[in-house]
């Protein structure tokens, strides 16, 4: 019988590694039927895909993951994906008036979603800076491209996306990146739903294996940067310079630390309830 994982992830070059496996049949030779699908949506569309039993796990951005089993959800974390931390561009229109990061307080942000990276990192970034978090105003826009038409048409002013991805915007003029954003917690986690985790851990194992072992090879090939360049349509010396600073996991250890300072900063912001304790690692996560 054909073990079956369907998970989700971004359009984006960190989970390269499950297309190569899956094109190289990794997963068909361990009797394991994986489907990945894109969201372009990202953390907030899989959330959803998830609770509606579309996804059996998915490639979360970190705060996204954790807000969302602090707020109800059925999901629990069982590995890092990626150990970097996500460096968010903060972008606004390069033909409109905003120069500088100080002009954006005040200002509409497009988010993909609400519970998105997009949506959570605006509030964590704006707290860092001193404005006023109760005031801000979002625009959901779906994706990079709503984010593009939203600035373009001005129904938005700002938009934090992972910079790398959005460097060719910016290189074409269309995107200015008036700052940046470094979180301090690893970049993406793998989310999963607890009966899935529960009656299928040998399955789930053996695909972030797999998984595990493409990134590797993706991180320390001599082509890599080249693949990804022409992928992604990014530039070659971009390219070189996210794969350097990347990290992938090599394994499912829990990052206790880590998880902590997540939830300090949501609670912090109010994107979960001020009562939910600091130290509860263990209740976020479950062993696959």
């Amino acid at each position: 019988m054909t073990k079956r994982l369907r998970i989700g992830g971004v359009p984006e070059h960190f989970n390269l590694p499950w297309k190569q496996a899956i094109d190289a049949g990794a997963f068909e030779a361990l009797g394991i039927d994986v489907t990945f699908t894109d969201y372009p949506g990202g953390t907030g569309a899989m959330i959803a895909a998830l609770a509606a039993g579309e996804l059996d796990a998915a490639l979360l951005l970190t705060e996204g993951a954790v807000a969302d089993i602090l707020n109800g959800s059925n999901n629990r974390l069982v590995s890092v994906y990626v150990d970097s931390p996500l460096i968010w561009g903060i972008h606004v229109a390069a033909r409109g008036v905003i120069r500088n990061v100080t002009d954006i307080e005040g200002k509409t942000y497009a988010i993909s979603r609400h519970g998105s990276g997009s949506h959570l990192i605006a509030i964590v970034d704006a707290a860092e800076r001193g404005f006023r978090t109760a005031d801000m105003s979002f625009e959901i826009v779906g994706s990079l491209d709503g984010a593009r038409q939203a600035l373009a048409n001005g129904t938005a002013d700002v938009f934090l996306w992972e910079k790398h991805m959005t460097q060719p915007l910016v290189d074409a003029g269309e995107f200015r990146r008036v700052g940046e954003r470094v979180v301090p917690w690893p970049a993406f986690v793998v989310s999963a739903r607890r009966d899935y985790i529960a009656e299928h851990t040998n399955t789930l194992n053996a695909a972030l294996d797999v998984a595990r072992d493409f990134a590797q090879r993706l991180k320390s090939g001599d082509g890599s940067a080249a693949l990804i360049s022409k992928s992604y349509e990014i530039e070659l010396t971009d390219a070189q310079s996210w794969l350097e600073d990347v990290r992938w996991s090599s394994d499912a250890r829990r990052p206790d630390e880590a998880l902590e300072r997540v939830v300090a900063a949501l609670r912090a912001q109010g994107v979960v309830s001020a009562t939910a304790p600091l130290e509860l690692a263990a209740m976020l996560w479950m062993q696959a």
